[in-house]
């Protein structure tokens, strides 16, 4: 799969996504498209990537988006947005509320992803801002109505407070955003995802439980791509947070400079011949700060 090509989901009815091409890297941001009686987009991607989203929903064939729903506000899963809402004008952008107003007004939203992807900010576009009116806020155990399915939502904080994951009972499809971490299809390994400024361990562990305890047939990951659900995936994520997050304690205390910290997980890195030496230095520098961030707010001693 290269970027832009467009596949079905696998043992699946009328569920699709495509590779946005995210970083312009191959099989790291995925866009879901639900092309039921009542069609729904499960995130946008980087605004950047637009026109591979639009061109997913022209070959499938779909002129008229109901729904527009990003797991939560990070750029890379909503920056898209707003410009989804402009060729879409019929479609609702719904997303968790404590996100839902910075669709509305992204100017924090710009800051904060500035201030947290640094260097990868050149392959943003800015977003646009999406009205009020077109907007509506989410919360655990909403239903959104599809026509032919359903989707429930479910609030999943770990890795953002506004992040939401959609169980689609058509399939028992569960679109898990960033709360089960990044599969990367290459390598066939799961790897952590804990960026700054809200990463929190403990949350992102009972994100993985409320997984275990929906227990879907396939899971939809952000990054990337779908892949079959079972009980060791959930279990192998939980113990890839908790051993992040100790190794980078246990090198703060080694140390006891950050920077020095992070700049040995970025060298160290195991990626680089997965997704280009930039783009995993680049991972690594935000996972590490992020974590250091968490571990900041708990005082060290969680």
């Amino acid at each position: 799969m290269a970027i832009g090509d467009v596949e079905p989901v696998p043992d699946s009815a009328d569920l699709y996504y495509v590779d946005s091409g995210m970083y312009e890297v191959e099989k790291y941001g995925s866009v879901y498209l639900v092309d039921a009686e009542k069609p729904a987009l499960v995130d946008t991607g980087i605004a950047a990537d637009r026109e591979h989203v639009f061109g997913m929903l022209d070959e499938v064939g779909v002129d008229d988006l109901a729904y527009i729903l990003p797991t939560h506000v990070h750029l890379d899963h909503a920056g898209g947005a707003g410009y989804l809402a402009e060729r879409y004008p019929d479609a609702t952008v719904m997303t968790h509320e404590i996100g839902a107003p910075h669709l509305v007004d992204p100017s924090r939203l710009i800051e904060g992803t500035k201030a947290a992807v640094e260097d990868q900010w050149q392959f943003y576009d800015e977003p646009h801002p999406i009205d009020e009116d077109r907007v509506e806020g989410l919360t655990d155990g909403d239903e959104i109505d599809l026509g032919d399915r359903t989707l429930t939502v479910h609030h999943a904080p770990g890795h953002a407070p506004h992040q939401v994951m959609f169980h689609d009972d058509g399939d028992d499809v569960l679109f898990v955003g960033d709360a089960l971490g990044i599969w990367e299809p290459k390598s066939r390994t799961l790897r952590q995802t804990s960026p700054p400024s809200q990463f929190h361990l403990q949350k992102a562990l009972d994100d993985v439980r409320t997984i275990e305890d929906i227990d879907p047939e396939t899971v939809c990951f952000g990054h990337f791509g779908p892949k079959p659900y079972d009980s060791d995936l959930a279990g192998e994520y939980k113990r890839v947070l908790v051993e992040w997050v100790e190794a980078i304690r246990q090198k703060r205390a080694e140390l006891g400079d950050d920077e020095a910290v992070i700049d040995h997980f970025v060298e160290h890195t195991q990626m680089a011949e997965v997704w280009g030496e930039r783009k995993a230095h680049d991972e690594e520098r935000l996972n590490t700060r992020g974590v250091l961030g968490y571990l900041d707010y708990i005082g060290d001693d969680e």
